[in-house]
C-alpha cells in the first residue's frame, strides 16, 4: 500500500503526539483507543505502531516530554536573590510556563494513575526534582526567619497545587489580564509562607 501523502516521520511523529495529547485531555486515556489517534491523524491504525510501541508508552513520552521541558526551563530560568525573590520568581516561572500548555499540564496530573508502575516511578522522580527545586526556596526563607512553614514538604505541594490549578480556569480576556493575576498569585504565596 502506498504511504498517505503527509506521513512522513518527521510529520507524522509530532501529529500523533499532538492529536493524543489533545484526544486524552479532552476524553481521558482511557476512553481515547490507538485507532481513534489513527484516524485524527489520517494514518491507518497499524501505522500508529511506526511511531509509539503501545498507547502506554504514547502516554509516558507525552508526560516525561513535558516535566523534562518544565525542568529543562527551570534551569534556565536561573532564580536569584533571597527567598521571597526566589519565591517571586519561581511563581511567575510556573504560571508562565503552564498557563500556554493546558493540556499537558492536565494529563500530567490527571492521567498518573495510568501509568504502568515503572513509568509512574520516572515521572514521580522528575516531579520531585522540580518540587524540591520550590522546597529548597522555602527551606532557606525559614532558615533566614523571613518564613514560617511548618512543614515545607506540605508547602510545597500546596504552592504548587495552587499554581497549577490557574490553568484550569484562567481564559484570555476574562475580567483580569495575565499580568494582574500574577501579581495577585504572588502576593497569595508570598502571604501563606510569610511570618
Amino acid at each position: 500500500m502506498a504511504r498517505k501523502q503527509g506521513s512522513h516521520s518527521d510529520i507524522t511523529g509530532p501529529r500523533v503526539q499532538d492529536t493524543a495529547l489533545r484526544l486524552i485531555a479532552r476524553h481521558g486515556y482511557a476512553a481515547v483507543s490507538m485507532r481513534q489517534i489513527a484516524a485524527e491523524v489520517g494514518v491507518q491504525a497499524g501505522a500508529l505502531y511506526n511511531y509509539t510501541p503501545d498507547k502506554q508508552s504514547l502516554l509516558f513520552d507525552l508526560m516525561r516530554a513535558h516535566m523534562q521541558d518544565v525542568l529543562d526551563a527551570l534551569a534556565a530560568a536561573d532564580l536569584q536573590g533571597d527567598p521571597p525573590a526566589r519565591l517571586d520568581g519561581f511563581t511567575r516561572f510556573h504560571i508562565r510556563f503552564h498557563l500556554p500548555r493546558s493540556d499537558q499540564v492536565f494529563v500530567s496530573y490527571m492521567e498518573l494513575r495510568n501509568l504502568a508502575p515503572e513509568n509512574f516511578a520516572i515521572l514521580e522522580s522528575m516531579r520531585r526534582e522540580y518540587e524540591t527545586a520550590l522546597e529548597n526556596i522555602l527551606r532557606d526563607g525559614v532558615a533566614a526567619g523571613i518564613f514560617a512553614v511548618p512543614d515545607t514538604r506540605i508547602a510545597t505541594m500546596a504552592i504548587i497545587a495552587m499554581l497549577t490549578g490557574l490553568s484550569h480556569w484562567y481564559r484570555e480576556g476574562g475580567r483580569l489580564g495575565m499580568d494582574a493575576i500574577e501579581e495577585i498569585y504572588c502576593n497569595l504565596v508570598q502571604k501563606s509562607v510569610r511570618r
